[in-house]
């Protein structure tokens, strides 16, 4: 992590964030800190048929898309980009080329408009993006406080201690399958399109999570890691050994009710239980996974009954989005943090 030198703060007007690390094309511009525009190109038609991410078409599409998102980002701004002041853009961790579409159009642009350049870690934005007030477009930086973080995703689950701004350490993670892709790949086997998360959710609204004992995986270990491996193996299991589960509508709310309600349990008491040894008095959550409603429910209720303070980042920003790298380049912008030497190259497997 590079240090900020507290010796300096600067403020710059403009900043442009731009996000290419996995299959979701972003730029969003801030302006005195407040979001001001949030451009989006999603490739889940694309890569539906296929039932997953590929990593060619999704380098592929954001070559084709970034010019025009960068050009409507700026347009819903009402900037130009000689007004820009900083560019920052998601150096890792993700897919090596559809990381270097961003990160490389990002270097050119501090080249060619002599701006600061900043690489910003994926997670990292995520974990600050429950700081993130939709309704005003800034972060709450003045309601910062130590907390744990919890950060869900397709590929990622992972908790973090933070104590102070920019100070975090990684205190567990999952050990095979994310909870994202736990839900994605169960939701496949039940015949489920991509990506399945959301429609393994709606179909859980019409089940019953105890008609199935399905496994808490390391829920009762002392580590704070994560597993979801073996909950996907007892799903195929299931459904091969009671084929008929394919053919009624109810049994699969039933089989998605269980699978929802096994992830959740997991990730809420593992996350309360490591704030209370912490003594951390809040949890936030962010990520894609964190979309969710029944997630979101109860860790918020979770934490009520614990006592502790609850912040969830909002729908638009769990998901993939250059609004969350921006804001975290505005604030190390604001505390004195370097820039990104332009020499640097991405890093896909940049550990938090």
């Amino acid at each position: 992590m590079i240090s900020p030198d507290n010796t300096s703060t600067t403020t710059t007007r403009v900043v442009v964030g731009i996000e290419t690390s996995c299959d979701e094309t972003s730029v969003a511009v801030l302006l005195d800190g407040t979001l001001a525009s949030n451009v989006v190109a999603s490739q889940i038609k694309l890569h539906e048929e296929y039932g997953g991410v590929v990593p060619e078409l999704a380098t592929r599409e954001h070559l084709r898309n970034l010019s025009t998102v960068f050009l409507q980002a700026l347009k819903e701004a009402k900037v130009q980009s000689s007004d820009i002041g900083a560019i920052a853009a998601t150096q890792g961790p993700g897919l090596p080329n559809a990381l270097q579409i961003g990160f490389q159009a990002a270097q050119g642009l501090s080249l060619g408009l002599g701006i600061p350049l900043f690489g910003i870690h994926h997670h990292e934005a995520h974990l600050y993006s429950p700081w993130i007030d939709e309704n005003s477009g800034q972060a709450e930086y003045k309601a910062f406080e130590p907390h744990l973080s919890l950060i869900v995703s397709g590929g990622h689950t992972m908790l973090a201690h933070v104590t102070g701004e920019f100070e975090h350490k990684v205190i567990g993670a999952t050990v095979d399958d994310a909870a994202g892709e736990c839900f994605d790949k169960t939701a496949k086997l039940l015949g489920l399109p991509y990506p399945g998360g959301p429609h393994l959710e709606r179909l859980a609204l019409g089940g019953n999570p105890k008609a199935h004992a399905f496994p808490r995986p390391m829920l009762k270990d002392a580590n704070d890691d994560f597993s979801f491996s073996g909950l996907k193996t007892a799903v195929r299991y299931h459904l091969r050994d009671h084929p008929e589960t394919m053919a009624d509508p109810s049994l699969i709310s039933d089989v998605c009710a269980g699978i929802q309600c096994a992830i959740v349990e997991v990730l809420v008491n593992k996350a309360v239980r490591a704030a209370r040894r912490l003594g951390v008095r809040c949890i936030t959550a962010s990520g894609g996974v964190t979309c969710n409603n029944h997630f979101r429910e109860s860790l918020q209720l979770a934490c009520k009954v614990a006592g502790l303070r609850c912040r969830v980042a909002s729908r638009r920003l769990c998901t993939d989005n250059a609004a969350m790298v921006a804001m975290v380049a505005h604030r190390k912008i604001s505390l004195g943090f370097t820039p990104t030497p332009l020499a640097e190259e991405c890093k896909p497997q940049w550990q938090l």
